[in-house]
């Protein structure tokens, strides 16, 4: 995605309505002058309220450049819906204009036979680059990164090399770093700009450059190339193959969309959220698809959850004898499920993160062990003083003591299995290379529910002598 003019504002001076009308009054002048004012996500913001159609003769007012632009800031959907309401050519030339990694992932998602009918119209160049870029797997680096970067050769001079740098700028979407390379096109270190401009005219690159620069393998998941970009504060990655020849980079841009996708990922997996975990669709999805998206884990959920009824009948007798075990069985569920959610939601936040790893299991246990056994405790203290402070009507020959004893100690056992099961879960999952933020909220909620009752009426039935 390429870097917009800074010198647009930041807030829209028409909303959609103003928009529409200046549309409908065919007021060409005044529509190009608010998309050259406005910054370019500030226009697409505006357009996207408003028909493909409309959206189209906004774009005609501008020159080819800010189109593209101002496209490329639509949403996925947006974009798709207009392509394909264009003809052949100027839907070739739309995506020509287009930044080449933000072109490649619209290619991906329109109609094969779009496809088929678009390619023909471009150019050789922009046909094979997008034929490369499209090539690569969905999720892997290769797939959301740019083949528009500046290179250097081995045994250029400083004031060849900003020469060189100057010519390539307008076609660039970034300058600020430039890749050395060898004959083959192996990268062998990175200069920044900065670098150049203070280092000595004759000096050769080779000697101001970084040899140990970070990279990322074409193949490699897009969310840990996002994060080694994140960890080294870089604006951007490059990115080899396997024969380490360079490929294309990852701009910071990119980055963070990458990053706030895998995080609505996360958040959508953890409370059961199924499909393809798109950012900012909401709206744009229909009741019947956040339907199909959650019914799933929904029902598969509810049909465990049964279990816990079970259990409860089982103890129907307990319950009617000590009527007061029901009082706190509120408490135990939302103990469980708090720290159980607690824990897997840290744990799942060091995985994706990189923080821990494998190795570090008996670690996390320990850690958990110990802050569930301090959180036992304080719960525990909490029950047992409420029981024998207000203890209701207790059964002949019971006392507030014996019974706040039975609570306070199914409560601390329940707080410390459900945090490390929340600890637990997620590692295992990591471990059979399934997505820990699966178990970490809803499979977890319910097997807690269930491991927790098992153990409330446990306690009570051992300690009451029922």
């Amino acid at each position: 995605m390429s870097t917009p003019d800074i010198s647009h504002t930041s807030k829209p001076h028409l909303n959609a309505l103003d928009l529409h009308a200046l549309i409908l009054k065919h007021r060409s002048q005044e529509i190009q002058s608010f998309c050259r004012d406005v910054h370019p996500a500030g226009v697409a913001e505006v357009l996207q309220q408003l028909s493909s159609a409309e959206i189209w003769e906004v774009l005609q007012t501008v020159d080819a450049d800010l189109r593209a632009e101002i496209f490329s800031h639509l949403d996925e959907s947006s974009q798709v819906e207009l392509m394909l309401q264009l003809d052949r050519k100027p839907a070739a030339q739309l995506l020509t204009d287009m930044p080449p990694d933000d072109r490649a992932d619209l290619f991906r998602r329109l109609p094969e036979e779009q496809r088929a009918g678009i390619l023909p119209a471009m150019a050789q160049a922009e046909r094979e680059d997008i034929r490369r870029l499209a090539s690569y797997k969905e999720g892997t680096v290769g797939a959301v990164m740019t083949s528009d970067y500046a290179v250097l050769e081995v045994g250029l001079t400083v004031t060849e090399a900003i020469d060189k740098l100057r010519l390539a700028a307008p076609d660039r979407e970034t300058i600020y770093y430039a890749y050395v390379v060898d004959a083959n096109r192996k990268l062998i270190g990175l200069v920044s700009l900065r670098e150049l401009i203070l280092a000595l005219p004759h000096r050769r690159v080779d000697d101001i450059m970084h040899t140990d620069a970070a990279f990322a393998r074409v193949d490699e998941d897009q969310e840990t190339a996002a994060r080694r970009l994140q960890k080294y504060d870089l604006i951007a990655l490059p990115v080899v193959d396997a024969n380490d020849v360079l490929v294309g980079i990852l701009t910071h841009d990119d980055a963070f969309d990458i990053l706030v996708d895998e995080q609505q990922e996360d958040l959508e997996k953890l409370v059961a959220i199924g499909g393809t975990h798109e950012s900012g669709v909401y709206m744009k999805t229909s009741p019947w698809r956040h339907f199909r998206n959650r019914v799933w884990w929904v029902v598969g959920l509810a049909a465990v959850g049964l279990i816990s009824g079970q259990i409860v009948y089982h103890y129907e007798e307990l319950i009617e004898t000590y009527i007061i075990l029901a009082m706190f069985l509120p408490l135990l569920a939302d103990a469980g499920g708090n720290t159980g959610s607690q824990a897997a939601t840290l744990v799942v936040r060091a995985l994706a993160l990189g923080e821990v790893r494998l190795r570090d299991v008996w670690r996390v246990i320990s850690k958990e062990a110990t802050v569930s056994i301090l959180l036992g405790l304080v719960l525990g203290s909490v029950a047992f003083v409420r029981i024998v402070l207000l203890p209701g009507d207790l059964p002949d020959g019971m006392t507030a003591a014996r019974i706040a004893f039975a609570v306070s100690l199914a409560l601390s056992l329940q707080v410390i299995s459900a945090t490390l099961l929340g600890a637990m879960l997620p590692l295992i999952a990591y471990r059979f290379k399934l997505d820990p933020a699966v178990v970490a909220s809803p499979a977890l909620t319910t097997t807690v529910d269930v491991t927790g009752l098992l153990i409330y009426f446990g306690c009570a039935s051992l300690i009451l002598g029922i």
